[in-house]
């Protein structure tokens, strides 16, 4: 990565991060504020409630017409406990890495289309300016000009120096495209297992609590409600999991799309090097690149010739 560009790299990601903490904190409080204050124990008084309200609506005329509530996603997000909370904190990673990499792998910071077809026009002449290449991926700073310029760097030596000069530096501008992809797939391998965690805690809770009930209360409809309520956080990690899973695949796949191109782009340039090799060296003095013998002395060339677009 260009020293110039990695500070804004790292503020953005600092800002980014800045973000979810306050996303999080904000998810946190909202939740405690929704949350009923139970003390994890049924009184005896409740029971009876409970059991008394079972035996009306069983002797009540059930009426015709009544209309039958629905389910509520607030209500039951809310009534999954506290295992929604590092479901929630989970779904605001996949959304923030989801943001960052929607941003991070466009094509005009990974391969810009001016600077592919400026490459195209290189490949297509029998010897490059190495000097209108690196001025070409100074003008378009992006990973695929990172890549040519350390091939630029080193021209002169042997080719296949050149390419693994470029496969290295390919491999590593993929290990940071694909770094925040990771934590996408592992909130997507770990939302499942949070929402499976706290629906097992929930049926411990509620055949714990059934077992509390007087001799001749209706354990089942009271059991029904634990088991739906504990069943909210399975399906919470779900809902989290199966979007994270998508979003990664498909981060993977541009990935792999997009250097291969980088990859081909850079194999058909470094022939139309060939003829520096053993003779000529290039460094950079300044913001331009100036040819040296294989001595290491100066040696001045012709003015490079601006390339058409």
């Amino acid at each position: 990565m260009d020293s110039k560009t990695y500070p804004i790299e790292r503020r953005l990601l600092t800002m980014r991060t800045l973000l979810a903490l306050v996303a999080w904190f904000a998810a946190i409080t909202y939740c405690l504020h929704l949350t009923p204050q139970v003390n994890g124990q049924v009184s005896e008084s409740e029971i009876s409630k409970l059991a008394g309200e079972a035996a009306a609506n069983r002797s009540a005329p059930p009426e015709k017409n009544a209309p039958k509530p629905g389910l509520n996603l607030l209500t039951l997000a809310v009534q999954g406990g506290f295992f929604m909370i590092p479901i929630g904190f989970v779904s605001l990673i996949v959304v923030t890495f989801v943001f960052d990499r929607l941003i991070g792998l466009r094509s005009a910071k990974i391969f810009p289309h001016r600077f592919r077809k400026s490459l195209g026009q290189f490949s297509r002449q029998l010897e490059a300016d190495p000097r209108l290449v690196y001025q070409s991926c100074m003008e378009h700073p992006s990973a695929a000009a990172n890549v040519v310029k350390e091939v630029v760097m080193r021209i002169g030596r042997p080719t296949p120096e050149l390419e693994a000069a470029a496969s290295e530096s390919i491999q590593r501008e993929v290990d940071a495209s694909y770094a925040n992809v990771k934590w996408i797939n592992f909130a997507a391998a770990v939302a499942p297992l949070l929402g499976l965690l706290g629906t097992v805690w929930g049926l411990i809770r509620a055949f714990h609590d059934t077992t509390q009930l007087a001799a001749g209360q209706n354990r089942a409809d009271f059991l029904a409600v634990g088991i739906y309520e504990a069943l909210v956080t399975t399906l919470a990690g779900l809902i989290v999991a199966i979007p994270a899973a998508a979003a990664g695949q498909f981060f993977e796949s541009r990935i792999q799309k997009m250097y291969a191109r980088i990859e081909t782009a850079v194999t058909e340039l470094i022939p139309r090097f060939e003829m520096y090799e053993g003779r000529t060296r290039f460094e950079v003095i300044g913001k331009e690149l100036a040819p040296r013998d294989v001595s290491g002395r100066t040696i001045v060339l012709a003015p490079p010739v601006t390339q058409k677009s």
